[in-house]
């Protein structure tokens, strides 16, 4: 997962005085008029009344494809039922054993079977589906069964993908990034005019985008990609931009020790 440097951001400072709260008001109640007591601030001179620095973040963000599939297809037609299958089967437990031999999970291997009449003849067809999490290890498996096996044996070029559960872990990072560039900004700005930054008020994520990779204008076709182009390709990309309100306290003074 690589981070790109976010483009600058406006930065909106709005420092408040704190209310006068020595001034004394008029309370009336049924008619009578009590001195010397303090009228409760009303919701919008207590806002005013809290010292606060407004700041944008924004962030981009982007995951690599986590999955690669790979389909391999094995056929044979001959004049008798029994051949057919005796062909395909013979290439496919070899399929089968080379996979297990590299470690990959039964879960991630799965074994289809077409078997029908065609003319005179019997024709029967297997296709393996392997899911890879390693794509070098994937390389290694598909350049290995090119090698060992004749050109009845078809294998199809690897199609990249996320997991659902890697896509919305990428909006969120983005989201966390975000905040944190904001963060860091209102503490700059009050590292900048002697103040202190407190907590923060409010956290608003105002928009996100979301957008694949794009392969080359020249390498329009799928076919003609190589694996690292495919790769980008699939690459997944996510921008965020919040905006965060803090509270700002006064510069904290530091105790004299006698």
């Amino acid at each position: 997962m690589s981070l790109q440097r976010p483009p600058p951001s406006r930065v909106f400072v709005e420092l408040v005085p704190w209310a006068d709260r020595g001034q004394e008001n008029n309370l009336i109640t049924g008619g009578e008029t009590r001195p010397n007591v303090c009228r409760p601030l009303s919701s919008t001179q207590a806002q005013a009344a809290t010292r606060e620095v407004h700041v944008s973040g924004t962030a981009e963000v982007s995951a690599s494809p986590d999955r690669a599939q790979v389909a391999v297809r094995v056929s044979s037609t001959k004049e008798a039922a029994s051949e057919a299958k005796k062909s395909v089967g013979r290439r496919l437990d070899y399929i089968t054993q080379c996979l297990q031999q590299q470690g990959l999970q039964e879960e991630n291997v799965t074994v289809t079977k077409d078997f029908r009449r065609v003319e005179n003849a019997y024709h029967m067809e297997a296709e393996v589906c392997i899911t890879f999490t390693e794509f070098g290890k994937m390389q290694n498996i598909c350049n290995f069964l090119v090698e060992k096996l004749d050109s009845s044996v078809v294998i199809s070029p690897p199609q990249f993908y996320h997991t659902p559960g890697s896509v919305e872990n990428l909006r969120r990072h983005a989201c966390l990034v975000a905040v944190e560039n904001a963060w860091r900004k209102a503490q700059e700005v009050c590292n900048l005019v002697g103040q202190t930054l407190g907590k923060p008020l409010l956290i608003k994520e105002e928009e996100t985008k979301e957008w694949d990779g794009q392969p080359d204008n020249h390498q329009s076709s799928s076919s003609s990609l190589t694996i690292q182009q495919k790769i980008k390709s699939a690459t997944i990309h996510a921008a965020s931009k919040v905006l965060i309100t803090f509270e700002v306290k006064g510069k904290e003074k530091k105790k004299k020790h006698l």
